[in-house]
């Protein structure tokens, strides 16, 4: 049995895979002195370096949509680790096989595993009992303690941290389809865990009685 108290945050989030619709052109600088003006305070203001052999990038916006696809985060904000995946749909049968993954494969030895998650339709013992045999799926189904945030709570859910974090650092670029999407997530949580990243978490039982007062029961 684990030593330390496995607690894990859950958060499912929908990404727009998207690529360039146009190629990028090169402008001469000699030929067009306004835009070479125009690019050089934009690429100086942005610490961006832009150009080759003094011809210019002109970078294109358009943008085409090449489908979407889900991103399951999973959070230790205790120990600094966090678990990615990326599937093509977000369905019961997914969660179950990922929840399999985390038992079996993280925390092979804990005895009960605490997970803070949204209340979805999909977060239901029929995930498990879909996608396995009865006696497989109740043996992870009692190896989870399942914590659901309230409604319009989802701020509680300390993984939507380290979702902003995989935006900011991963993707806020142009990714096209789900090999490179899974490559790159993949890359980010490796790096992230190396450096044990923790949440210093600073909402208290105090403070959710507080602000949250409307959402305990009156006695």
């Amino acid at each position: 049995m684990e030593w330390w108290p496995i607690a894990l945050c859950w958060l499912e989030h929908p990404d727009q895979l998207s690529g360039g619709s146009q190629d990028h052109a090169l402008l001469d600088p000699q030929k067009n002195q306004a835009v070479t003006l125009i690019c050089s305070c934009f690429f100086l203001l942005h610490g961006m370096v832009a150009y080759t052999d003094r011809l210019y990038l002109r970078i294109d916006y358009e943008y085409a949509r090449k489908g979407m696809c889900n991103i399951f985060m999973v959070n230790e904000p205790l120990n600094g680790q966090q678990r990615v995946k990326i599937t093509e749909k977000k369905t019961k049968v997914d969660w179950a096989i990922l929840l399999k993954e985390i038992a079996d494969e993280d925390y092979t030895n804990a005895e009960k595993i605490t997970l803070v998650m949204d209340n979805f339709k999909t977060h239901s013992p029929g995930a498990f009992y879909e996608a396995f045999e009865p006696k497989e799926a109740k043996r992870i189904w009692d190896k989870f303690e399942f914590v659901f945030t309230p409604k319009h709570g989802s701020w509680l859910n300390m993984a939507e941290i380290e979702l902003n974090v995989l935006s900011n650092q991963c993707l806020n670029r142009r990714i096209d389809n789900m090999e490179e999407i899974i490559a790159e997530t993949k890359a980010w949580a490796i790096h992230r865990n190396n450096k044990d990243a923790k949440i210093n978490w600073q909402f208290t039982t105090k403070d959710s009685r507080i602000k949250l007062k409307r959402l305990y029961p009156s006695i």
